[in-house]
């Protein structure tokens, strides 16, 4: 029995070329492309998108200082805190402290208020409550256990506590007000934290994203502002 073998059609060599420089150019269009749309819908780059950066500076007088927006339920400001109490001391600059209490968190108002309520005795007093909420974070689980901790801290300071502590409503107002910065600034997470320079021939605030370089970024700052000239104050009449 005959057998029949089927042979391919030979493609011409010129036309192999043809189809071999169309396939490139295929493939570099869609390499450009993709490109393209990894550029305009990629993940966003690092950092806060700053929209309103009136606050980001430092107080008057001061070169350089740390501006922070926390919760005090947020366990990772429970984890920076020490570092920038540390930092604020060690350089001798401030340190702006803003309630920026998140909805999830089901204490964090009624603490911000607490501790706003402990800056009216004094600010060092506040200051010293929220440092303490952060050291005890863990075992405040709930906003009965955050009552009983803010009595036992009132007692500890010899500070009688008042059976209402906000009764007409200005200490929430103000960590609304906080808040209401936060969100024109652009905060979206907590800790969020700058460092913030006046007269600077640097940046005029950088913000921490890595906290371990913490200590190298106010060394900056500081080194930046070293030749700014104090502002001029006018001669009393």
């Amino acid at each position: 029995m005959p057998r029949f073998i089927a042979l391919a059609p030979r493609i011409p060599a010129r036309v192999q070329r043809t189809s071999l420089f169309l396939s490139l150019a295929a493939a570099a269009l869609l390499a450009v492309t993709a490109t393209g749309v990894q550029a305009q819908f990629g993940a966003p780059q690092p950092g806060t998108q700053v929209h309103d950066a009136s606050a980001l500076r430092p107080p008057a007088g001061a070169r350089v200082a740390l501006v922070e927006f926390e919760d005090l339920e947020c366990p990772d400001c429970a984890r920076a805190n020490p570092l920038l109490k540390e930092a604020a001391a060690k350089y001798k600059i401030p340190w702006l402290r803003h309630d920026f209490p998140l909805p999830q968190h089901n204490w964090s108002f009624e603490a911000a208020v607490n501790a706003r309520w402990f800056d009216t005795r004094s600010k060092a007093l506040g200051d010293e409550y929220r440092d303490q909420v952060f050291a005890s974070q863990v075992s405040i689980v709930s906003p009965a256990l955050l009552n009983q901790f803010t009595q036992k801290f009132a007692q500890s300071h010899n500070v009688a506590l008042p059976f209402a502590i906000d009764p007409q409503g200005r200490l929430a107002a103000a960590v609304k007000a906080d808040y209401a910065l936060g969100q024109r600034i652009g905060i979206e997470h907590t800790p969020t934290i700058w460092v913030v320079t006046a007269n600077s021939k640097g940046a005029p605030f950088v913000e921490v994203l890595d906290r371990s370089k913490l200590y190298q970024m106010i060394d900056q700052a500081l080194a930046d502002t070293r030749s700014a000239a104090p502002p001029a104050h006018k001669a009393a009449r």
